[in-house]
């Protein structure tokens, strides 16, 4: 068995975290990753507080298991949807999208672990100084806002940075990516796009199609000419369109900065994978398979226990 004091730290089998993926990880989601010995993450996205409450209300009638919540701290209803998790007390809170400074203390009161995703040795630091138990280093391989740095050159870089426990984040899709992690200094990883084709991912099945139908080539990054909203999916018409307009002569960041509203809803949600953003990363390519959030935990845990196990046979 893989054994990671991350798994001591929170109390959970597997060192596997679901990503709080937008419109996509709610409270079913989560506790079905959590039952299978994971963490499973609800997402907090640009929701208000009493979503967040209800989210979290809805895992825990689903499991006992320790769960997290990820607050995107750019949200409007930020600073509310903090207050509610300090009430309710998940076990675990994620944040991306800005510095979970402000916060942290009110969540640790709680008896709430603070893990922020990070795209840089800085923003580790600084979550570390603030009081973080542990950070994600995302990699731009992943799905959705992305940084600069790829999954392989960040994580051992933050590992050598801080002093608290790395999980890796971005291209990690199989047993083999956990391995490589471990290798690479993490305590775990954080997974998103594996976890969109589990059968208890509400997300539309169409948005599900687009990544069983992945290539390795499949995927596009959108937000990159003016920065703050860089992001990366599936291409269709929406990618196509999107930068037609981002690098036309005209465009300023002003006129692209809303460009995306509203488009991963409607992918989402409704089911529209040509106007719409299916964010996934680059493993779609290798995700081929709809499976039980248990049936792909409990396959990649094995095949990555192998691997550990076998690597030995390169050191003679």
């Amino acid at each position: 068995m893989v054994a990671s004091p991350i798994c001591d730290m929170l109390g959970i089998q597997y060192p596997v975290f679901q990503g709080g993926m937008a419109w996509i990880a709610d409270g079913k989601l989560a506790a079905a990753v959590s039952n299978a010995g994971g963490l499973g993450i609800i997402s907090a996205m640009n929701a208000n507080a009493e979503y967040v409450r209800e989210q979290i209300h809805i895992a825990r009638s689903l499991t006992d298991k320790p769960f997290g919540v990820n607050i995107m701290l750019m949200s409007p209803f930020a600073a509310e949807c903090a207050q509610v998790c300090a009430e309710e007390k998940p076990a675990v809170i994620t944040t991306g999208a800005g510095s979970a400074a402000p916060y942290i203390a009110m969540w640790k009161e709680a008896g709430i672990k603070v893990v922020p995703v990070v795209a840089s040795c800085a923003m580790a630091k600084q979550a570390q100084k603030a009081g973080a138990d542990a950070v994600i280093a995302e990699g731009q391989e992943s799905g959705g806002h992305i940084g600069e740095l790829t999954t392989m050159a960040l994580v051992p870089q933050v590992v050598d940075a801080v002093d608290i426990p790395v999980l890796a984040a971005g291209g990690i899709g199989d047993g083999r990516g956990i391995a490589a992690a471990f290798m690479l200094g993490a305590a775990g990883v954080q997974m998103g796009t594996r976890f969109l084709v589990a059968k208890e991912c509400g997300v539309h099945q169409n948005y599900k199609d687009m990544v069983l139908g992945a290539k390795d080539i499949s995927t596009q990054v959108t937000g990159r000419r003016f920065g703050g909203n860089t992001c990366r999916g599936i291409k269709n018409s929406f990618t196509r369109s999107f930068i037609k307009e981002e690098y036309a002569p005209e465009a300023t960041a002003e006129s692209i900065a809303n460009l995306g509203a509203g488009s991963l809803r409607r992918a989402a949600v409704e089911g529209d994978v040509k106007t719409g953003s299916v964010l996934a990363g680059q493993i779609s390519g290798m995700v081929s398979k709809e499976q039980t959030c248990e049936e792909i935990i409990l396959e990649i845990m094995q095949e990555a226990e192998e691997l550990l196990k076998g690597a030995a046979k390169w050191v003679k």
